[in-house]
């Protein structure tokens, strides 16, 4: 019997259900804080996505984005976690290399009303104010530099196995059943959240002060 056919609009739909921060990931911390989720929202036309400086056209839209705001007012940056849904090893290969370490920087661009709206439909809090490296309500878009990518893949039974006996991922990369995601409370699965704390900035240090 051939297997249930999931997809990345299934994929999406779950991570709908996951919080504002990475699950495995701190809320807080002295390198892991001011998590906000970017992708998916209820609505598209407000989710944040990745680009490369001074491009209008060429775009990065993860199934899954959260961005961990960092720096200062002056200097802000944002760490990301993506989570991207493979269906074929085609979509695979396209979605590795625009995740690929590369020379020229990649930029965060949060829509203005993204960056006004509450951050949780009960907590009035903007995610402006949340990032805690902007000092006032802003009046346009903004776009924020990448410091630091970690990405989980989502692939399908086939691809995964096939992945897993004869590939080696980069050190930014995660990889998972695209089953496993889209379970239901995949967010509390204790495999997913160890798998996702390797992500952590502070995953590289012997001793956090």
């Amino acid at each position: 019997m051939a297997e249930p056919r999931v997809t990345d609009s299934m994929v999406k739909k779950r991570l709908m259900s996951w919080p504002q921060h990475p699950p495995g990931l701190p809320a807080v911390g002295p390198l892991d804080a001011r998590w906000l989720r970017g992708r998916p929202i209820e609505n598209e036309a407000l989710n944040p996505y990745l680009k490369i400086p001074g491009s209008e056209r060429l775009r990065t839209v993860p199934d899954g984005l959260w961005l961990n705001f960092g720096g200062t007012y002056a200097e802000p940056f944002v760490d990301i976690f993506c989570v991207e849904a493979c269906g074929t090893l085609q979509n695979l290969l396209d979605k590795r290399y625009r995740f690929a370490p590369r020379i020229s920087s990649l930029m965060a661009y949060c829509p203005l009303l993204w960056l006004q709206s509450p951050v949780i439909a009960n907590d009035p809090t903007p995610r402006w104010r949340a990032t805690g490296v902007i000092r006032k309500s802003p009046t346009s878009a903004l776009s924020f530099p990448v410091r630091d990518i970690r990405v989980m893949y989502g692939l399908n039974t086939k691809l995964y196995k096939g992945f897993l006996k004869n590939q080696v991922p980069q050190p930014h990369e995660l990889f998972v059943p695209m089953e496993t995601l889209t379970a239901k409370n995949s967010d509390k699965d204790p495999a997913i959240r160890a798998l996702v704390a390797r992500a952590a900035v502070t995953g590289n240090f012997l001793v956090v002060v």
